[in-house]
């Protein structure tokens, strides 16, 4: 069995804590609706400011924590066997829509 492929996305964001942890959240559901046939046996669960998360995609487990803080979020996935091969693509989509969730709006 190989090891899974870590991806690391890091994103700067002017909103502060609880504004970040708030879009995240709302985020993590669109996620869901938007890849639901994908997506399974989605789980999350805040643990102060760090968010940890597990799902099954391709019949494969992926793991990973979001961190916000005041200027930042950190994201970390482990993306085991085939979606290990998709890292590329799986950190590209993260941080686009990242930036996205996370831009600041007036």
């Amino acid at each position: 069995m190989t090891e899974p492929t870590p991806i690391t996305v890091t994103i700067p964001h002017k909103l502060g804590v609880a504004e970040a942890r708030r879009r995240i959240d709302d985020g993590f559901g669109q996620l869901e609706k938007q890849f639901g046939g994908s997506l399974a046996q989605v789980e999350r669960r805040w643990d102060g400011d760090r968010l940890v998360f597990s799902a099954r995609a391709l019949g494969q487990t992926l793991r990973g924590w979001m961190l916000a803080d005041a200027t930042e979020v950190r994201i970390e996935v482990l993306l085991p066997g085939l979606l290990g091969m998709l890292a590329g693509k799986i950190k590209g989509g993260l941080q686009k829509q990242g930036r996205i969730l996370l831009e600041h709006k007036k």
